[in-house]
């Protein structure tokens, strides 16, 4: 059975060996104090551990091998980094390796030393043709193990994202406002718009608009300007006030429009349109615009719910879809769904952040908080662990859910997940 170094670091880490008359190769008695600290980065596997080497204490680095060879075939023996070793742990002693000095590095064959069982574990969970690893023993495991490991991984996530606000607050000199603009910009392109919807931003500031906040059609003119969908073979009367209107403002500001062809429409449902998302992100701007601040203030979700709801959308897009489109009946306003989306994505990733950097610990307590109110999210990734026996009720647990899938089960990482690490235990 195939054993990897990264299961080999699981067994010394969570010393799942015989620790009972442990010996060196060269027959000299060890004792583990600490097995010490696992290292992801360059250097040896794990730094801080300590040792008893036949009554003598050894405090240092351990290294740990499939093979005793590999450690020259690594070239450990060129990197000074490797010189406070003081344990070289092997699955298969094919080679004793010798320090600068001369003498050989206390080695433990861990071969015989763990039960085959384990192995077994890792491997089945490894090559089974589940959607997940561990999609036929998740549901099995004691809640509390899950809980908690969700918990850590909501962290995780909203730190991972926290730090990519901080990258772009760098970016835009430490402008919270047009940083947060460029984010919400990014969230209400979904995905499949995303991407456009940042370059609309990065060439539309938030600064103009709020010149233009007082005027609807001055400032939806800049946004679907900005967006490359205003031309001179307008027919209607507001496409022709809009691309009248841009036309000036485009002169004015020195503005570059972004190209029409990035945006997405292809396999789309009509009511998510970049057309009609333009339009709610308009109608936002008009309606809020201190939504950032109303963000850092608000108690309550239902303080963030009016800024997104009942939005000053433009009548036009009642009957339309695409500008020289006509449609019946076109919903304006933004779905329930897409109003949770928001809130989760833009809302409490700003209000983590914002407290983060601040070091206000209410803040980032108040977005954890409404993270628990606001429902689960309903998608295939979610779905697929409700169906493998999860409780996932809110969106605390769904942020949790996708950082599990994304970071651990995808890449199978079952031996750095605490759920998995449970399953394997058993």
């Amino acid at each position: 059975m195939e054993i990897s170094e990264n299961f080999l670091f699981f067994i010394w880490q969570h010393r799942l060996f015989n620790n009972l008359n442990l010996k060196c190769i060269d027959g000299r008695r060890l004792q583990i104090l600490n097995p010490g600290r696992l290292n992801r980065n360059a250097g040896p596997d794990f730094t801080e551990a300590k040792l008893i080497i036949d009554h003598i204490f050894w405090a240092g680095d351990v290294e740990i091998h499939i093979k005793g060879s590999d450690w020259e075939l690594h070239n450990h023996q060129q990197n000074p980094a490797y010189e406070a070793v003081v344990l070289h742990v092997v699955y298969d002693n094919d080679k004793v390796i010798n320090q600068k000095a001369g003498q050989a590095i206390p080695t433990l064959l861990i071969k015989d030393l763990f039960n085959e069982g384990l192995l077994a574990n890792y491997s089945a969970l490894l090559n089974g043709l589940n959607r997940f690893p561990c999609q036929g023993q998740i549901g099995k495991i004691e809640g509390l193990t899950v809980s908690s490991f969700l918990s850590r991984l909501l962290i995780e996530r909203l730190q991972q994202k926290s730090d990519e606000v901080m990258n772009k607050l760098k970016e835009l000199k430490g402008d919270w406002n047009e940083t947060f603009y460029f984010f919400l910009a990014s969230n209400f392109g979904f995905k499949v718009n995303a991407t456009a919807f940042e370059m609309l931003a990065m060439s539309l500031p938030k600064h103009i608009l709020e010149k233009h906040a007082d005027n609807p059609l001055q400032l939806e003119a800049l946004i679907f300007g900005q967006a490359g969908f205003l031309n001179d073979q307008m027919a209607e009367k507001y496409p022709v006030q809009l691309y009248s209107a841009y036309k000036f403002l485009k002169s004015k500001y020195s503005l570059k429009p972004i190209p029409v062809l990035v945006w997405k429409f292809l396999r789309m449902r009509p009511v998510s349109f970049p057309t009609i998302r333009l339009a709610q992100f308009a109608a936002l701007q008009i309606r809020s615009r201190d939504f950032f601040s109303a963000i850092l203030k608000a108690t309550t979700l239902q303080e963030l719910r009016v800024h997104i709801t009942d939005l000053p959308v433009n009548a036009y897009w009642k009957t339309h879809y695409h500008f020289k489109k006509e449609a019946d009946d076109v919903p304006l306003q933004l779905g329930k769904k897409t109003i949770e989306n928001i809130l989760i994505n833009t809302a409490c990733v700003f209000l983590f952040t914002y407290g983060r950097y601040t070091s206000n610990d209410a803040m980032v307590e108040r977005s954890l908080g409404f993270l628990e109110q606001i429902p689960q999210e309903n998608n295939a990734i979610v779905n697929q662990y409700i169906e493998a026996g999860l409780v996932i009720s809110n969106a605390f647990n769904s942020q949790a859910i996708l950082q599990l899938n994304k970071y651990y089960c995808a890449q199978k990482k079952c031996l750095n997940c605490g759920i998995g690490i449970k399953i394997l235990k058993k």
